[in-house]
This record gives structure tokens, sequence and C-alpha cells, in this order.
């Protein structure tokens, strides 16, 4: 295997692909075929191949990310799915948490399970929160589900059994009967994809990994077999939801921990930005097609979490989605790209999102059938995006396609002008990116003034400026190959794997013995999946603890051969830096135990592009016209690749580059560092 290096990155409108060789950055963005998924990441591949002249056999590793899963979810075209669960209990997915996510609007819909009640199929037997066995398996109660699982075409079966965390009998049991009677059915332990206390949860990630596991398996299979076909016979890792890269095997077990790759990758390239130029305080701002996402990264650590919604249905808000437990990098994500629809309500509001054009038919300055306003055509509208160098030229934008689509709907409703109408689309996209910002940092008790705002993804640099200003920010820092920065983060990332056991226990009752026995336990696991990799393995540990009688718990860094005195100290520690102090005399317990292994290995990005695979001449600078703080202005449009160490340029401007463009107004300037990158800053006057 040889040095080069290839990440693929599936988005909602693009698919990213990026080479690492020797000399640079090989990259290309290209519109993701929704049917047929491989079909775009095999088109961008042998992109990236053709301008490179590389030779495949010098790929020492493929890594993949890809929102394939969530969109499964989210567009309810999973597997037919049935949950074998303990009699008594298949309402738990529709109890959920029994509460109300908006108070006062009483016309709200809950998620609806991706199980249908009819195909909850209940087993009798019982086991106790301590995991003893109160009522032993009735297999002769088997016998119904799985007469219904052969009539209903069943594809796939979680299996999730009450308190089967703490004893996994039942369910392996059940899987032994049903793997014999139909060795074609995907099947999905809860105690091996989720073996966490609390069951509405555990029961909705099984039924997650179930619904997408067949369609993944598919995937991927497909995927790794039209790869090697091109003679690429390098390692295939994929992106986790946390931040780690994980086998291909492990992947197709557990598809419900890709749901969040994508962003994740970005996260771990602005969390590698930090730590290089020394910004102890950053916002990550991701912006593609189809979704915005944010991230607080301090110390060169983004904020980590052990749950997640899929489909947030109602506005985003938290509770209106379908929760599942799996490591995740910790960020808000909303429904503003640049393929986001905009539209006029019945109460004369302007609104963009969370409907987006995605790439079929895409925006209607793509020119492939789109008729709805996007925030891409208020982008072409506002003279921020060139139309002929657009994707290095690949996709000429119709900039009167994206011009009748606004003057036909946006415009009239509100008595604007076509520019007025663009500038207030993209105002009010810009106002939904800082406010949900604004709400994420509140809700982690986060700071958001004197961080630095780092800027990647397609669109993300068309905005940062005005999200800057919003969030009263002072840099922005816009890295290398900042249009594919998800798939650059994922060749930062490390080789990783987490494991999670609930095992209860208070610190006045404290037995080493529990703890010692746990952690060997998964890390037994965690070297299971990635031991065979063969570099050195890094290990973290974590415990999830709260006072007795709170309802959650904060995680806690566990270090060797722990006892309570240094549990009690590390807790009150956490306790105080989240909220500010700790409350004496109230006993302390843990619910859940994590251990991480992680490769100390992290490849060596060059963030530079040497290698370019431009249509247009690299270093060909031009005049527009920029609508900018309410008129028409004359502006530069500079190629990045014009651009050398500590040149300056004055906005209004735009810097123009393969797969993004970011843009200068006037009042500001952006400076190219010795790295590459490019640093925008207000002028001083």
């Amino acid at each position: 295997m040889g040095d080069l290096r290839l990440a693929v990155d599936i988005g909602g409108t693009f698919t990213d692909v990026v080479l690492a060789t020797p000399a640079g950055l090989a990259t290309t963005k290209v519109l993701t075929t929704h049917d047929q998924p491989a079909d775009g990441v095999m088109d961008g591949i042998r992109q990236v191949l053709d301008a490179t002249d590389a030779d495949v056999a010098e790929i020492g590793v493929v890594v993949h990310g890809t929102t394939l899963a969530t969109n499964a979810v989210i567009e309810r075209r999973g597997a037919r799915t049935a949950l074998l669960t303990t009699a008594g209990h298949r309402d738990v997915l529709e109890m959920a948490f029994e509460n109300r996510f908006e108070q006062y609007d009483i016309n709200i819909d809950r998620p609806i399970p991706l199980v249908p009640r009819r195909l909850r199929l209940p087993v009798i037997e019982r086991i106790a929160a301590t995991g003893e066995v109160l009522t032993p398996l009735d297999e002769d109660s088997l016998a119904a589900p799985l007469d219904a699982i052969a009539q209903d075409g069943i594809e796939s079966v979680a299996i999730g059994f009450l308190h089967s965390y703490a004893n996994a009998a039942h369910e392996e049991r059940v899987e032994a009967v049903l793997a014999a009677r139909h060795p074609s059915i995907a099947i999905t332990r809860s105690s091996d994809v989720c073996p966490e206390i609390r069951e509405y949860e555990r029961l909705s990630t099984a039924c997650a990994n179930a619904y997408v596991k067949p369609l993944m398996g598919r995937y991927l299979s497909d995927l790794e077999t039209r790869i090697a076909s091109l003679g690429i016979a390098a390692p295939f890792l994929l992106m986790t939801s946390g931040g780690g890269l994980t086998s291909l095997a492990t992947a197709k077990a557990f598809p419900i921990r890709l749901v969040e790759s994508g962003p994740a990758g970005g996260a771990i390239l602005a969390a590698d930005i930090a730590r290089n130029l020394d910004l102890p305080r950053v916002l990550s701002f991701d912006m593609g097609g189809t979704t915005a996402k944010i991230c607080l990264i301090d110390d060169g650590r983004p904020l980590h979490s052990r749950a997640f919604e899929v489909d947030r249905s109602y506005r985003f808000k938290k509770g209106s989605g379908l929760p599942v437990r799996i490591p995740v990098i910790e960020m808000v994500e909303i429904g503003a790209g640049g393929g986001s629809i905009a539209h006029v309500d019945r109460l004369g509001r302007l609104l963009v999102g969370p409907e987006s054009a995605g790439s079929e038919p895409g925006p209607a300055a793509y020119g492939r059938g789109g008729k709805q306003p996007t925030v891409t055509d208020a982008d072409v509208t506002l003279g921020r995006l060139d139309a002929d160098r657009f994707a290095g030229g690949s996709l000429r934008l119709d900039v009167e396609a994206a011009k009748h689509a606004l003057d036909t709907t946006i415009a009239p409703a509100l008595s604007l002008a076509s520019h007025e109408s663009a500038a207030a689309v993209a105002e009010i996209v810009d106002e939904n990116m800082a406010a949900a910002a604004r709400a994420h940092a509140a809700e982690w008790g986060k700071d958001l003034g004197g961080r630095t705002l780092i800027a990647y993804g397609g669109a993300a640099p068309l905005h940062a400026v005005r999200l800057m200003e919003k969030l009263q920010l002072d840099t922005i820092v816009v890295p290398v190959a900042a249009g594919v920065g998800s798939a650059v983060g994922f060749l930062i990332a490390p080789i990783s794997y987490d494991v999670v056991r609930s095992r209860y226990l208070r610190l006045d009752a404290f037995d080493p013995g529990v703890v010692t026995a746990v952690f060997d336990e998964m890390r037994q696991e965690a070297q299971g999946v990635i031991g065979s990799i063969g570099e050195e393995l890094a290990e973290s540990r974590r415990a999830y603890m709260r006072y007795v009688g709170q309802g959650y718990e904060i995680a806690v860094d566990v270090g060797e051969n722990p006892t309570a005195a240094s549990l009690a100290d590390a807790f009150d520690t956490a306790y105080a830096a989240l909220y500010g102090r700790t409350i004496p005399g109230l006993a302390v317990e843990i619910l859940s135990w994590t251990l991480t292994l992680e490769s100390n290995y992290r490849s060596v990005v060059r963030r530079n592009l040497a290698l370019s695979q431009s249509t247009t001449s690299a270093k060909e600078t031009a005049r527009g016209q920029l609508f900018d703080q309410g008129e028409l202005k004359d502006s530069q449009i500079v190629p990045r690749l014009a651009l050398g160490p500590d040149q300056t340029i004055a906005g209004p401007a735009t810097i123009v580059e393969e797969q993004t463009t970011l843009v200068v107004p006037d009042g500001f300037n952006v400076t190219m560092s010795a790295s590459g990158d490019l640093l925008v800053r207000r002028e001083t006057r």
C-alpha cells in the first residue's frame, strides 16, 4: 500500500471526493445521485484519479462518510422491520417520554415510530434491572411472532427486551432461534447496539439500526465491490458520528453509528485547525447544500454526547425527532443550506427551509428543472457566485433562471426588486443560523464572545462574514479545500471505537471489582473491532454520574484504578465546571461507563491546493458586481490560487476556488496565512 489516501463524503446535494497525495490535495464535488449513491461516488473518484494520474496501487486507505442512513430514516424508505419485545411493553416506542416538546402548540405531531404497532410482537420473558431472571423465556411464545415475520415479508428484526443491558441471555437466545428459522433476515439486538438503561432510547436505537441495516449493508457491499473493480485494494474504513473511523464489518452491523458521519468529519477538521493555529475557543460553521451545522470547540476538542435525534420534524426542536443512543460529536443542525427553499407564508412572512431542493432538481440556477427559489438562487442574484467558475466550471449557473425564481415568488409577495428579495432571503437564512448558534451555546452554558469562526462546506464561506457580524466575532478562518472540508476531516480522523455499559454503582457502596470487570469487558470488545490495525492504541474512560435523585448524568473522565474518592473529586470538578457549583451532602451514583480505544496515529494531511483541477485559468482575476449593504458595488473576483502568503485583499471581493467562494463585503479584508488558510477580519480605519 502507498501513501495516497482517498476520502468520500456523500451529502444531501453534493458528493465530495478528496485524494491526499504527497504533493497536496486533489478535490472534486459532484451532484449526489440519490437513486444510486455509488454512481456519484465512482464518478468523483474517477475525476480525482484522472486529474492526478495517480496509481491506484498507491492508495493506502479509503475513508467514507454518508448521509444514506439518515436520509433513509427521514424519508421512511428503510427495510420492513419488526420488533420482538417483552410482552406488555410493545407501546414503549409510542409512549416515548410522555411529555410535550412544545408546551403550547396543541397541533404538534409526535415522531412516528419506525415499526408500526402490529409489527411490535410480544414475547413472554422478564429480566430485572439487576439482571435477575424474573420470568424465564417462553420459547413457545415465539411461535406466533416467527410466523408473523414470515407472512409479512419482514426484512429486518430488532430484539429489545426489558433490562437486557443487564442480562442479554434472552435476547441472545431469541436471536439464535430467529437466525435458524429465517437466516436471510437482518437481526439487531438492543443489548448489542445500545447496552444502556432507559428503555425508550434503547428500543428506538435498536429499531433505527434494524431499519437501515439491510439498505446500508447492500450499499456498502456494492461500493466495496465497485471500488475494488478500479484496482483499489486498500482498507475501506467508515467515519462514525463520534469522530472516529471504524471497519466496514462494524459499519454494516451498526449502521446507525454513521448517521452524523459527514458533519463529524467537518468538526474533526475544525478541531485540527484550532490546535494548529492555537485557537482556544472556536465556533465551526459547516453549510452545505441541504443543512448547516454549528459546533463549539474548546481547547481543540469538540463537544461530545451520547444521544442524538434523527428527523426533528418540528422546527428542529429538541424532542420532536427519533432518539438514538450513539456516540456523537455534539452540534446543532438546521435546514439551512444552499438548496433550502424560500417562500412567503399566508401571514406574509419570508421563510427559508427546512425543505431543500437537494440535487434533484436542485436550485433554479442549476438549470435542472428547479423552479422554487433557494438560497443558492439568492446568492447567484446577489453576485456572490460566478456563473462560469462555479464547481470549477463543471456546472454553469443560469443567472436568469435564479432571478426568475425570485421575481415570480418572493419579490412580488414582498413588493421588492430582484436584488432586494435575494438579500432578504440571505438575511433570513443568516439569522436562522445565528439564532441556532446562540441557542446551542446557551444550552451548553458556553459564551460565543471571542470565538474564531471556522467556515467550511460549499456554502459556508458565502455567508460567513454576515454570521460573524451577527454573532459579534472578530475573525474567520476559511481552510484550504473548505468546500470539501468534511471529507478532508475524514483524512485526519483517528481509527477508534467507543463501547458503553450500564452498570449501576453508588460511590458510598463502591466496589472496585465491578469497575475492573466492566472496563475489562469493554476493552475486549473494542480490541475485537480495531485491535487488528497494528497501531498503538490509546485508551480513554468515562463514567456517567449524577447526584442521587437527578434525572440526567454528566460525563466524568476516569483514570487508571479509580477509587471512590478519586471519582468523587472528578465528579465535583466536572459538575462545578458545568453548573458553577456543587451540592454538598448528596450521594453520587454512576449509571453507565464508556471506554474508547483510539489510534495514536493521525495522518498528516497537507492542506494546500498544489493540485488543482480548475477548468479555468488558475490565476485569472476579473471584475464583477456584488450587491452589498443595499446597493450594487464593483468587486474583485480573485481565484484563491492567485493569492500569495500574507497578501491582503480588501472587500468588496469574492475569492473563488474549486468548490466554494468566499464573499468579502465592503469594510472587511482577507489575508492568506503562511499555511494557506484565508483569514477574514474587519478593516481598521
